[in-house]
């Protein structure tokens, strides 16, 4: 629970420090996510090979792209010199945006037991 739970903290932590201009502690932030984020996407990719299920294949391709644009927000932010690049922004929101993704297709399964069954 805890390496899916990390790194959406640590990256939100971020996003609330960009937002208060704190780019330093942002920055902090996504770099304490980042080995959290790889850890979590081996182990989903490790899910999607014991079960072959597509939805684990998406759960896992969806978490690779995650430390993929952590790693580009971190990498922009610390080759710049003042403020923060757009890229760094525009990643690390679309990072958000896949957490939101993930956490809604781990939920369906749930969530599909709420409605009753068509007749």
């Amino acid at each position: 629970m805890g390496r899916r739970v990390l790194p959406a903290l640590f990256v939100t932590l971020a996003a609330i420090a960009d937002a208060g201009g704190a780019h330093d502690l942002a920055a902090d932030a996504l770099l304490a996510a980042l080995p959290f984020a790889a850890v979590a996407a081996l182990v989903t990719f490790g899910g999607y090979i014991d079960s072959g299920a597509g939805i684990d294949g998406f759960q896992s391709f969806c978490s690779a792209v995650i430390v993929v644009l952590i790693v580009i927000s971190c990498a922009v932010r610390n080759s710049s010199l003042h403020g923060v690049p757009p890229l760094g922004i525009s990643s690390l929101v679309a990072v958000i945006g896949l957490f939101a993704v993930k956490g809604l297709v781990a939920a369906m399964p749930r969530l599909s037991g709420l409605w009753p069954a068509k007749p």
